[in-house]
This record gives C-alpha cells, structure tokens and sequence, in this order.
C-alpha cells in the first residue's frame, strides 16, 4: 500500500498533497490547544509501533505481500487527530530513509493511510463502541472492527489512485505513463487481500493491544486526549506500550520471509524480470505488464535514492540483521524526534507565560 515514487503523475501526487495538507493542520492545531508535553512520548511510541507493524510483510492471495498499519490501535488509544499525525510521521521516516514508498507520492500514503484511515476508524470505534465501559469486551470488539475496516478504507483509496492513472494520463497511442493497471484490475488487486489477510492481521493486532492495554490502565481508551494526557505520565501504559514495541523490534526478521512484492509497488528491475512480470501478471488479472517500463514512472523512479532502501543498509550482509537494525534506527529515530518536539512545547510553553 506504499505507493513508490513513478507510480502517480505529478499533478496527482500533487492533488493529494493538497488534499492532506488541511487534516495535518486541523491535527496539529488540535494537539496544540489540547495536548500536554507529557502525551508527546506517547504519541512517538504508537508512531513507532505503527513504522514496526508496517515491516511485517504477509503473503497476500495472488502472490503478492501486504502488511498491517497499527491505524486502528492508534486511533482508539489516541484519537484520530493525533493518530494522524502519528502515522504520518512514521511513513515519512519510511519514505525518506527507507525508501518505503516514495516521497513525491508521500502525500497520497499519508492520506490514504493516516488520514483516511484514522478518520474511518474513529467512525467504525464510536458507532460500535457506543454505550461501552472502557474496561469492556465490547471495545475490544470495537477496536478490532475499526482495524479491519480502516486499512480496507485506505486500500480502496490506494486502488482508485492506482486505477484512474491510465484513463487520465497517457501517450498519444493511449499507453499510460505512470500506473499501468485500470480501476477494473487494481480494485480487485488490492481488496483481495486486504479483505482477507491484511485486514484480519489489523484487527489481531488492534483487539489484541487494546485488551493487553486494558489490564493496565483502561481509562485511556476512549482515546479522550484531556484524559489521556493525564494519565499518560503516571500509568503503567509506556511502559507496557514499550514492552509491546522491544518484542516487536526483535521479531522484526519475520518480514523478510514473505516473498515478493506489494501489488502496485513493484520497481524498474521487476518490470523486466520474465520470472517478475509473470508474477505481475498473475496477480493482475493475467494481464501483462507493460513491455517497457512507463516513461512517467522512468522519470519519477529515482527522484529520491534511500540512504538504506528496502531497509537492506549496505554495510552488513546479513538480510536478517539488517531488517532488524532498520528497524531499530527507523524507532529510534522517531522517539528521539519525540524528545526534541518535547523541548520545543516546553520552551514554547515558557515564553508563552504572562511576565
């Protein structure tokens, strides 16, 4: 669901930007006003957790890979504006270091991902969770529910943004230029295994984090930030939280043994693979890949080169190891952003004060 960089022309990468740019504002201006600088660690963990999640690679029907988002989770225990935000940061760290989805179509992730899927669970989390004590079952059942219905919510938005490429944009012989499979064949592509796999590894995870979290401190759930931001520092949450994390981190070598590609994100190298294109193929309704790699997606391919891309970094040749390691520095480099963004709110804080 990464979309890469050549997959999206420039005036739709450019769309989307637009498009997520007003949530990422109405978010930080809600966490301004509401927020304390005790929920910041907080909100750096979920971002971490979700960057975690995410390099969990699942085999999908068709022969391709997805992955869970942790959108779910983050939603019920923070709400849907910090979760915005949260998951947000975590696709940009993938984007820029990684190379997990590309950086002009950051814009189109973000919002398919953090926005829409935030939005849609936080919708599916109040209607099914309504009326429910926080300790409850019923909420566990909720979050779950939201999981699974937000992630298919940004997959379908990843479809139709794959699917109306070639309508809108294409040579004068009719050959697309970026994306090269139409709505009737992305649509199907992409659900297939959301609704079936990925989706259910969302809810898993959702419904199980929320019960793990109710046996230590079940007045967060709500996802009531005023709440949340009181409870944060005295709780047993971080640290249960943080256990959660280190396991995950540890475990993250598991990634690396579903094999092949997304659908929809597959590079230049595969496009001239026969063993590759076949596989696209078959996941593409048995039809063909482009002969040549579209030459929208030519120029786009390599506007940014990932200092460690597909989380391999060059210095250490073990595949393992260094999926792991990724994913330690990718974690780390989010929570000690978190402490930054800590430091500025307190400063900010200070020089807000009446003399």
């Amino acid at each position: 669901m990464h979309i890469p960089d050549g997959y999206l022309s420039p005036a739709t990468c450019a769309v989307m930007y637009a498009g997520a740019a007003p949530f990422w504002y109405v978010a930080l201006r809600q966490l301004r006003r509401r927020l304390s600088t005790r929920l910041v660690p907080l909100i750096s963990v979920f971002s971490a957790f979700s960057f975690v999640v995410m390099m969990f690679n699942l085999p999908l029907p068709g022969g391709t890979t997805g992955h869970a988002v942790g959108v779910g989770l983050a939603t019920t225990v923070l709400g849907p504006w910090a979760s915005i935000l949260a998951i947000s940061v975590a696709l940009a760290i993938q984007a820029v270091f990684f190379g997990d989805g590309g950086i002009t179509a950051l814009g189109a992730n973000c919002f398919n991902m953090a926005i829409v899927g935030s939005l849609v669970a936080w919708g599916v989390l109040r209607l099914a969770s309504a009326g429910a004590a926080p300790e409850s079952r019923r909420r566990v059942f909720a979050a779950a529910l939201a999981g699974y219905v937000a992630i298919n919510a940004s997959a379908l938005c990843a479809a139709v943004e794959f699917g109306v490429q070639p309508a809108l944009f294409h040579d004068a012989a009719g050959v697309p230029l970026y994306a090269p499979y139409r709505l009737g064949i992305a649509i199907p592509a992409m659900m297939l295994g959301h609704l079936t796999i990925a989706g259910l590894a969302e809810a898993v995870i959702s419904g199980g984090v929320v019960a793990f979290l109710q046996r230590g401190r079940s007045s967060i759930l709500p996802g009531n930030i005023p709440a949340l931001a009181a409870a944060s520092s005295s709780s047993r949450v971080q640290p249960r939280l943080a256990a959660v994390l280190s396991l995950l981190l540890f475990c993250t070598p598991l990634g690396v043994l579903a094999v092949g590609s997304a659908w929809g994100e597959w590079s230049a190298r595969e496009f001239g693979d026969p063993a590759a294109r076949q596989r696209i193929a078959q996941s593409s309704g048995n039809q063909a890949p482009p002969d040549v790699l579209p030459k929208g997606m030519q120029h786009l391919a390599s506007v940014w080169s990932a200092p460690f891309p597909d989380y391999a970094p060059r210095f250490i040749r073990s595949q393992k190891l260094g999926y792991m390691l990724s994913g330690m520095f990718g974690a780390g480099i989010i929570l000690g952003g978190s402490l930054l963004a800590q430091s500025l709110l307190r400063i900010g804080r200070r020089q807000e004060r009446p003399r």
